[in-house]
């Protein structure tokens, strides 16, 4: 009996566990809408038992700013957002990037390219695979990939808040950059990458984020990887289409006085703590928040209006 238990145990599929991840920017410190972003993906693993990790998306120097990616980590430390493993940092990985791009190359997947967004918005604003068969060397120029022959182009995904997403199809065929002319990876392509690496099961990030997810499901596709589920959650913006942002300068939330804005983002959510919880502690918040989180109560909204 218990032989044949092991016996049938063994082929039974095992169960996923479940890996969210936060990925920021260091181009700023946390703002309300990015807290709303770690919020919402730490409270949908932990409800899952599933890890959250925690990316420092730094894979465009310019725009960084000194010291902003500690500042993010102590921020999440300060609410109780604590990750599991070690940091990951995107600078470190570019042996992957160039691993896959090689794959890409090998199997004509993508192609370099000459054009200026000035020649692009000039042809009307979508890039027209005008430099696909010119085979232009790779040094000083971008690297697209290449979708002329991709029978079965990404033109919608399901969504568990959001619901079934149908994306513009003249952009969801577009050749899109994976390496910019100054030899920069593109977020679409090392946000796969290490998304891959990393085993993410879902991805919990802001709905402003919709229209990548095409592309990005179109390189899961090429790579011949099971993409993960994606939840895109309603972005806080301050006037219709305008949300908070490091580049429009949003404030920076409080370390030394966390509780009130933790609570402000689990109400954005659609989860409002009893009162007899308020003063409690933001770990205390956060058991009860991740006891309650159901995806029913999230506002099935692309943004939502705050006062800033």
């Amino acid at each position: 009996m218990f032989i044949s238990y092991l016996f049938i145990s063994y082929f039974l599929p095992k169960p996923v566990i479940y890996r969210g991840r936060f990925a920021p920017s260091p181009s700023g410190p946390m703002h309300f809408g990015s807290l709303v972003a770690a919020l919402g993906s730490y409270l949908q693993a932990r409800s899952q038992h599933g890890s959250w990790q925690v990316r420092i998306d730094d894979i465009d120097p310019p725009r960084e700013v000194k010291g902003a990616a500690q500042d993010i980590l102590l921020t999440l430390q300060a609410y109780g957002l604590n990750w599991d493993g070690e940091v990951i940092y995107q600078s470190h990985n570019s042996q992957s990037y160039e691993n896959v791009l090689s794959q890409l190359t090998e199997r004509q997947l993508c192609y370099a390219c000459a054009c200026s967004r000035k020649i692009i918005r000039q042809s009307g604003g979508l890039y027209q695979g005008t430099c696909r068969n010119k085979q232009l060397p790779e040094i000083n120029h971008a690297l697209r990939i290449n979708l002329y022959n991709m029978t079965h182009p990404v033109t919608y995904f399901d969504d568990q808040l959001q619901g079934s997403v149908v994306l513009d199809k003249k952009q969801a065929t577009e050749d899109f950059i994976i390496r910019r002319k100054e030899g920069l990876y593109a977020y679409n392509l090392a946000t796969v990458i290490d998304d891959i690496n990393q085993g993410i099961t879902e991805i919990v990030r802001g709905a402003d984020l919709l229209n990548t997810t095409g592309k990005q499901l179109t390189l899961y596709q090429l790579l011949n990887k099971k993409p993960p589920g994606y939840l895109h959650l309603p972005v806080a913006v301050t006037a219709p289409g305008n949300k908070l942002s490091k580049q429009n300068h949003a404030l920076a939330i409080s370390k030394d006085n966390p509780r009130p804005t933790l609570l402000a983002a689990l109400r954005f959510l659609g989860h409002t703590v009893p009162q007899e919880m308020a003063l409690n502690s933001c770990f205390e918040i956060l058991k009860w928040a991740i006891q309650n989180w159901s995806l029913d109560k999230l506002p099935q909204l692309a943004e939502i209006q705050i006062k800033n």
